[in-house]
């Protein structure tokens, strides 16, 4: 595994490409327009979703002068996430794996060509946001008074959208025992030969 930072990322077309083989489907993905929309409003309904427990196990400790600067460290830690998020993403590949800053669309990301599973592709879709989100809420839900990382679990969780929408994508298309790859700014699967 290599991780390589690209750097910043000016259009989608021109992204490293693969030769497709014979046979590959891309994944039915909204267009970029609808996807900005898809999600703006996931992120939406999931800070709505965590925000019921987290307030109402919270509320205790939320205003207490001694909680602010966790909830603010925790606040400024999911937006420092953003890069380890993505390199936790590069270590799922077992080849090179390119991170790139877009700015024009606010988002880094990876991209890395060779083909995974589909449980793979689900995994390295979903690692960092378990780390980064899943896991510390979930400790938050049973200590409460850890309102920063409650912050922290809550924002990352709600960053992983995106995440979210590929793993979707992967579980609803990709048949079983088919490869998946990414080539540009697209995703796609194919059957490899003998499977």
């Amino acid at each position: 595994m290599a991780i390589r930072y690209k750097g910043i990322c000016k259009s989608l077309d021109d992204l490293p490409q693969r030769t497709a083989p014979a046979g590959a489907v891309q994944f039915r993905e909204p267009s970029s327009r609808q996807l900005a929309l898809i999600l703006n409003v996931g992120v939406l309904v999931i800070l709505a979703l965590l925000a019921i427990p987290f307030v109402s196990l919270a509320e205790p400790y939320l205003y207490l002068d001694e909680s602010l600067p966790s909830e603010i460290l925790g606040l400024v830690g999911a937006v420092a996430a953003v890069v380890p998020h993505e390199l936790l993403h590069a270590s799922c590949f077992k080849e090179e794996a390119g991170v790139y800053l877009y700015p024009k669309g606010g988002a880094m990301f990876v991209l890395g060509l060779e083909d995974m599973s589909r449980g793979r592709f689900v995994f390295m879709s979903l690692l960092p946001n378990i780390v980064f989100g899943w896991v510390p809420y979930l400790v938050f839900l049973l200590f409460p008074h850890l309102v920063g990382l409650g912050v922290f679990g809550l924002l990352s969780t709600a960053a992983g959208a995106g995440d979210y929408l590929n793993v979707f994508n992967a579980l609803t298309q990709v048949p079983k025992g088919a490869a998946v790859y990414m080539s540009g700014s697209h995703t796609f699967w194919y059957q490899k030969a003998g499977a």
